[in-house]
Order: C-alpha cells, then structure tokens, then sequence
C-alpha cells in the first residue's frame, strides 16, 4: 500500500537503480562474487576448446530480459529474437565448434538499441567498442539492469492513472478494517477537524459583527462550511506542533509530506520578507530588474539553505544575508548609474533583514498571512483556469511557492479522495449538522415517536442545546455516518426524512 500510496501522490517518482555504499560489507562481497563469477567464465573461454556452457546460460538471461521488454505487439521482435537466441541451436554450435560468439553478441546490442530508451543510447554505442567478450558480458549486464529500471519507470507512468482509484479504494479499505478493530482511531481526526470549525466560525463571526450604529441580531450567523473547513483544516498542518501534538489518523502516512512542506514554507517566508524589504529600500530601477531579482533571490536562498536543520542559527544567517544583500543592491545601484546605499539606509537595511529571525516580525507575518491565503486559493480553485497568481510582494518567489502549492493541493486532493466519507461523517456529526442559516428548526424524533428535540433560536442557544442533547440522537448520527462511509445515499436520506418535520 505504501508503495502504491507514493506512485499515486509523487509525480517525480522514480525507481532507481541500487547503488550500495562503497566501503558497505555487502557491497564488498558482490564485487568479490561478481569477479569470481568472471574470472571463472574468462578461464572456460580460454580453454583449448573453449567450454560454453557458462556463456549459454548468460546468452539465455539476455534473452530472457530482451523478451520481457516486448509489448504484446512486438511479434516481429520476438520472433527475431527467438530464432537467433535459440539456446538448443547455440549448443549443438558450440558442440562442433562453429559457435562465433561476436556475432551473437553483434545481434543482442542491436536488439538493445531498438528497445531501449534514449536515455541509454549512448551507453548502448559504447558497448560496439568493447572487444573482448568477458568484459562486453558484462558492460550488456550492467546496461541491461539500467533498461530494467527504465521499463519499470516506465510501467509506474502507465498505470498512475488506474491505479489512483484502485489505490483510493484500497486505502480507505484497510483504514475501515482498522477503524473496525480499533474504534478510537478517529479522535484525533475529530478533533482536528472541530478545531478548524471553531477558528473558521471565529473568524467569520468577527468578520460579521456589525458595525457601530448597525443593528445587531438581524440575519444569518456565520457557519462553517463542511469543505472550507477540511480545506482550512489542511492549511493548519502546514502549522502544526509536531513534537507536542499527535498527528490527525488519516495524514499520517504523510507526516513527513507535511513536514517537508512546512521547512519549506518558512524558507520561502523568511526568503519572501527579506526580498521585499529589500525592493522596497531600492531604487525603483533596480527592484523591477528581473535578472538582479534572480541573483538576489539565489544568493539569500543559498545562504538559508540548511535553515531546517538543528544546528542553523537563523540570526547568524541573516546576518550574513544582511551583509551580502546590502553589497549587492550598492553594486547594482552603481551599474544603473544610482548612487549607492548611504550608511544609514544600510544599517536600517541590516536591521530589518535581522528583524525577520523572529517569526513575530509583523513584515515576516504579514508574508506568511499572503503565502497561506494563496495556498487557500490555489485549493479552492485548483480545477479552474486560470491559476490564481501569487499576492502583491511575492512576485519573487511565485515560482517556488507554485510548485509548493501544485505538490500540495495534490496531496489534499487524493487525501480527501480516499478519506471524505469519514470527514463528512464527522463534521455532520458533530460541527456542521446545524447549518444556522438555512434551517429555523429541526426535529429529531426519539426511539419511542414521542418525544422531540427542538433545535431553533441564536447560534449560541442552538449549539448549547445541540451539545446538551447529543446522546439522545447519538444513534441516528451513526446511522448517517454509515450511510455515508459507505456510500449508501438511500440509507442516509431515509434516515434524515424520517427525522425532520
């Protein structure tokens, strides 16, 4: 499933060939293994007559790999390599004495030639200049194990696209089976997502407060939506605690992912605010110079490189960055014919760039608010053309936060592919199953049909009575979430039907 699961999300993966360490205790005995097993072949060939019998069976693996390569179509290749290669012939040649070994081997580069990648034409021409046959045996082994990997590369391109659904039901399968055995293994999940709704519902609410003079009490509540929840769920990963939090069930076969992406988005906050207080202290000629913009960009992404390391200080870099910027805008001021940074602009400078090792600099915040809210975006509209662009300042580094952005939203997208049963299941339950705008009242109805709850008046008397009176509809909550995990819209709207009124 894991392998699976990193064919799926990685768009850049790619097998690649084993190459063990040099001085590693098993590398040492394959060199030993490998030299014995030709030294051997080398003595056969040299006998007087020369003994085949090593060299057929490699003749027969070559043949063997070569067919292995053919598509069902291939049927003219195969047939040329079934005859030439024809083990019995060779044998009964080599056994008179009339077995020409160069010309077999003439036949099998030809063959590699036609059917392997571009990538390996130039390893394949290389094989015609070998001469003796011991060392050509094993050069055709060696380009052999490449086209191996580049057929399996291959085949992982073919069967990306089929196997995301397979792979989508696969895992939410073991993840059922695993739910099954161990009930609980959703309370982190839960609780990530509740806290997603409070903030949004926060948030939304202040931004709803009326104004001064303006009637309060008159519309709609905000409300969380259940997808701008998962989406502003998702976006709090890229912020988590991780040596103080457990990580939400169903990512946790990312963590790593959204660890990386988090090391990334600060380098690229920290590498966006230096690049903006920079432009914003030079002169307008030289901040709208794309060339000087690359180089700057370059040079300071250079120095922060290790910045997710333990043992980097991140004041000491930006120091060094201060030092380093100031040279460069003073020497390109010079080159456009300005005057240079005078020795105060440079110590603001320096002191600003200093500023932002403190992830409460208000210009490093304000980068950070503009990188999230474009992560948002891109999210949200990630099936729609075009592209959102990149927020006013980020111009600089638009093209690394895109490619953060594309990795990422493919990462949610298959996440949510695999896990929205359970996600809507929760958020149903126990954030959104109250939509305050659209529904006045709604009636849950007992076991005994006499009973009822009512649900109506302001957020806060809803959403107190709701939490009050869980228990008692407890049951027909985990009817709807089954219905829902597994697909059964029936049983979902036969239950709602009979619960409102």
């Amino acid at each position: 499933m894991t392998i699976a699961h990193e064919i799926v999300i990685n768009g850049d993966f790619r097998i690649k060939p084993v190459e063990l360490p040099e001085d590693s205790l098993e590398k040492k005995v394959k060199d030993i293994v490998h030299k014995a097993f030709w030294d051997c072949l080398s003595v056969q060939l040299c006998e007087d007559p020369p003994t085949y019998d090593q060299a057929i069976k490699l003749v027969g693996e070559i043949k063997e790999t070569l067919l292995s390569f053919l598509l069902p179509g291939h049927t003219r290749l195969r047939n040329q390599i079934t005859e030439v290669l024809d083990l019995d012939l060779i044998k009964q040649e080599a056994e008179n004495g009339a077995l020409d070994i160069s010309k077999l081997a003439e036949f099998i580069i030809g063959m590699m030639g036609t059917l392997c990648a571009p990538v390996r034409d130039e390893e394949v021409k290389k094989l015609k200049d070998i001469k003796e046959i011991v060392p050509l045996f094993r050069a055709i082994f060696s380009v052999l194990d490449l086209m191996k990997v580049d057929m399996a590369n291959f085949a992982v391109s073919s069967i990306r696209p089929h196997l995301m659904q397979q792979s989508v039901e696969y895992e939410r399968k073991q993840f059922q089976e695993f739910l099954e055995k161990h009930p609980n293994s959703l309370d982190f999940v839960t609780q990530w997502l509740e806290e997603a709704a409070d903030d949004l519902m926060n948030q939304k609410y202040r931004n709803a407060l009326p104004a001064v003079g303006e009637a309060s009490g008159s519309g709609d509540s905000p409300r969380p939506d259940p997808v701008a929840v998962q989406n502003y769920a998702y976006l709090k990963l890229l912020k988590w605690d991780h040596l103080h939090r457990p990580f939400p069930e169903t990512v946790l076969m990312d963590h790593s992912r959204f660890q990386e992406f988090q090391l990334q988005l600060e380098q690229l906050t920290v590498l966006g605010a230096v690049l903006l207080v920079t432009f914003s202290m030079a002169a307008p000629g030289i901040s709208s110079r794309a060339d000087f913009a690359e180089k700057l960009k370059m040079i300071v992404k250079i120095l922060l490189t290790d910045m997710h390391l333990p043992s980097f200080h991140l004041e000491d870099a930006l120091t060094t960055v201060g030092e380093k910027v100031c040279l460069e805008v003073s020497s390109c001021l010079s080159l456009c014919g300005f005057s240079p940074l005078t020795t105060d602009k440079e110590a603001v400078l320096k002191g600003q760039i200093q500023a932002m090792a403190s992830p409460d600099n208000p210009i490093r915040r304000i980068v950070d608010s503009r990188i999230l809210t474009f992560l948002e975006t891109y999210l949200v509209s990630s099936h729609q053309k075009p592209l959102p662009t990149a927020p006013g300042g980020l111009g600089p580094v638009q093209t690394e936060l895109e490619e953060v952005a594309i990795n990422f939203v493919r990462l949610v997208n298959y996440n949510k592919m695999v896990f929205s049963p359970y996600y809507d299941a929760i958020l149903i339950r126990d954030v959104c199953w109250v939509t305050w705008s659209e529904v006045i009242l709604i009636k849950f109805r007992l076991k005994d049909k006499s009973s009822k709850v009512s649900l109506e008046g302001d957020e806060s008397s809803v959403s107190r009575t709701f939490k009050e009176q869980n228990y008692i509809f407890c049951s027909l909550f985990n009817e709807v979430t089954s219905g829902i995990v597994s697909g059964n819209k029936a049983a979902v709207e036969a239950v709602l039907t009979g619960c409102r009124v």
